[in-house]
């Protein structure tokens, strides 16, 4: 049975498998099943009723299972925190417990805030009772998998993978709000259409906040990292190894004295170790990554690099899109990524960089008003040129 085709019964049946396999075989884990004609406890919020008792025979807790085939923050927030809420006051006050085949990090939040339990197919567990004591919280996958991707609106299915929606996270990350899907479809590009399908998602995840059809606030520093979830940086660019025979710093050199024609439009950009520790230095070494918009053999003669199949200290990235280069930061003369770029980068790449990722994440929470602009100021701005 493949993910897709999990029916509501299966997840309760996985559910309870999962249960078992994680108390150990001397705890019971007993599905009750209604009398015949008799409603199914809770009304249609919940698929399975099981109890659960301690290995000396002690008392049992009970526990209603709602399954879902996906579930997002803004559902258990309006949804399963009523019915939670109400479970509290009841005088059984029976623990919840959500099975999907997978929940996202943010969902997987907002259950744990409101105590309420989970499993999914992929190994993300928590579970947290008092008596008999149970405590149960283990990691599984941090994507979705394959055959569930994406977050249904409407008929289609929208991802933070791919052009579109990284030119789409780059602006909310990079503009704050007031500003509608209109204005997004405008700056970035992309079909208004497909911008709406993708707020929605988002607004689901309670990554953006609306009011009518305007962005109020967006939640930018999770939205990176839900961007970095969805792809990997050297996967999404093609890239060649080289090594800097006189050396990484007369790479820099020569970088800093490279000419961009057009508008200060750089060909080539600096993100990953390098960038992130000109912002936040956290450790030293690292590859020089380079992003370039053209074919890398011409820079590579330029800056006096050679390739290698091992052992890389410079990488060229090909760029896949131009959103890469917009709004780049000058750094000792060199064209740096945006910080929100950088983060995304560094999410999403080996190594250590993940962890020079949250050290810039950090830095940007101090300084928001420094590089995140309104987007009222920058689109008079852009009117006035």
């Amino acid at each position: 049975m493949s993910i897709a085709e999990s029916t509501s019964t299966d997840l309760v049946e996985l559910a309870v498998h999962a249960l078992r396999a994680q108390l150990g075989g001397s705890w019971s884990v007993t599905p009750l099943k209604p009398a015949s004609g008799e409603e199914r406890k809770g009304g249609s919020a919940f698929d399975g009723h099981v109890t659960i008792a301690p290995p000396d025979n002690g008392p049992y807790t009970e526990l209603l299972i709602t399954a879902r085939q996906s579930i997002t923050p803004r559902e258990i927030e309006t949804q399963l925190g009523a019915i939670r809420n109400i479970l509290a006051h009841s005088h059984a006050s029976p623990s919840m417990l959500v099975v999907s085949p997978w929940i996202s990090a943010r969902a997987q939040q907002e259950l744990r805030d409101r105590g309420i339990g989970y499993i999914d197919l992929t190994g993300n567990i928590f579970l947290s009772i008092t008596y008999p004591a149970i405590h149960l919280h283990l990691q599984g996958a941090s994507r979705a998998p394959r055959a569930n991707p994406g977050t249904a609106t409407g008929n289609k299915r929208v991802t933070l993978a791919g052009e579109k929606a990284g030119r789409i996270v780059r602006f909310l990350a990079d503009f704050a709000p007031p500003y509608k899907a209109t204005d997004i479809a405008n700056a970035t590009q992309v079909d208004l259409g497909w911008v709406s399908r993708l707020l929605g998602a988002l607004d689901d995840q309670r990554l953006i906040e609306r009011t009518n059809r305007t962005i109020t606030d967006v939640d930018w520093a999770d939205l990176l990292h839900a961007r970095a979830t969805s792809t990997k940086l050297l996967t999404a660019h093609n890239y060649v190894g080289m090594i800097a025979p006189a050396g990484v710093q007369s790479v820099l050199h020569k970088l800093a004295a490279l000419e961009h024609p057009g508008h200060g439009q750089p060909q080539t950009i600096v993100t990953g170790p390098y960038a992130a520790r000109a912002v936040a230095p956290i450790a030293t070494g690292g590859q020089l990554m380079l992003y370039v918009d053209n074919s890398p053999d011409s820079l590579a003669d330029h800056l006096g690099l050679l390739p290698v199949d091992h052992g890389a200290e410079v990488l060229l990235l090909r760029a896949r899109d131009a959103v890469i280069f917009q709004r780049h930061r000058k750094v000792d003369g060199i064209p740096h990524v945006a910080l929100s770029q950088l983060v995304i980068d560094s999410l999403s790449g080996p190594g250590r960089m993940p962890a020079e990722a949250e050290a810039v994440l950090a830095h940007m929470r101090a300084t928001e008003e420094a590089w995140r602009q309104p987007w009222i100021a920058s689109y008079a701005s852009a009117r006035r040129r």
